[in-house]
């Protein structure tokens, strides 16, 4: 039936989140083995060390975790990546939308995709500007800094920090002007990226989730499945 919708399609937009990657070995954040429920230092929680203010005071710490943790250089497209980009190359799918930082999404051949939360391969120094590879952050130990003596911040959205105004805008009009999205590897509890299913102006929406969502009775499709397996088979 996924295959079938799909093909009706001529403007299909997808929206993912973490479970999108998991395929991929990168883990989610909310589920029984993801990142928040792994032990660790216990002093902070992970939402208290991907928050802005912790990055400002507690800098090396975050570069600690975030090295370990949301850095997966090795990590390469799955089924579902892949079959995004032929629903694009086909001229059906007009954009992704994302909330992962990991950058598969354009690995696997993407063109149009606007990431939410930013991306790990995008760095820059926070005193002059200028920009640093992924590369560069994994050839150091600590808190990088730039040759200007700044220290070196990752294209991340944080804890505290807005999201990206033209990004948030350029999604909207992409979800306004669709007729088909796809919704995926999502629990759609993450505010406001979450909130931008409901700017969808079209009549077809496909939910591909492990769990249930709180949005799974407004689908005309649901599907819980892995989403790499689900899509890679859908699309050909």
């Amino acid at each position: 039936m996924l295959s079938e919708t799909l093909g009706r399609g001529e403007r299909i937009v997808f929206f993912g989140g973490a479970g999108v990657s998991t395929e991929s070995g990168i883990p989610d954040f909310r589920s029984g083995d993801g990142l928040y429920s792994r032990s660790g230092d216990t002093r902070y929680t992970p939402e208290e060390v991907l928050s802005h203010s912790f990055f400002v005071r507690h800098t090396a710490e975050f570069y600690a975790y975030y090295r370990s943790h949301l850095l997966h250089p090795h990590a390469r497209p799955n089924p579902a990546h892949l079959a995004l980009a032929r629903l694009e190359e086909q001229g059906r799918l007009t954009a992704v939308i994302t909330q992962n930082i990991d950058g598969l999404h354009q690995a696997a051949g993407s063109r149009t995709v606007l990431e939410l939360h930013g991306s790990v391969h995008r760095n820059s120094c926070l005193r002059c500007g200028a920009p640093v590879s992924l590369d560069a952050i994994l050839a150091t130990d600590g808190v990088p800094t730039c040759a200007c003596g700044g220290v070196i911040k990752p294209d991340v959205v944080l804890y505290e920090e807005p999201l990206d105004a033209a990004v948030m805008e350029s999604a909207i009009e992409h979800l306004a002007r669709a007729d088909t999205l796809v919704v995926g590897g999502t629990s759609l509890v993450v505010y406001p990226a979450a909130g931008l299913v409901h700017y969808f102006g079209g009549h077809e929406l496909v939910l591909i989730n492990a769990e249930p969502t709180a949005l799974d009775h407004l689908a005309t499709l649901v599907v819980h499945a892995p989403i790499g397996e689900t899509l890679g088979a859908a699309v050909p």
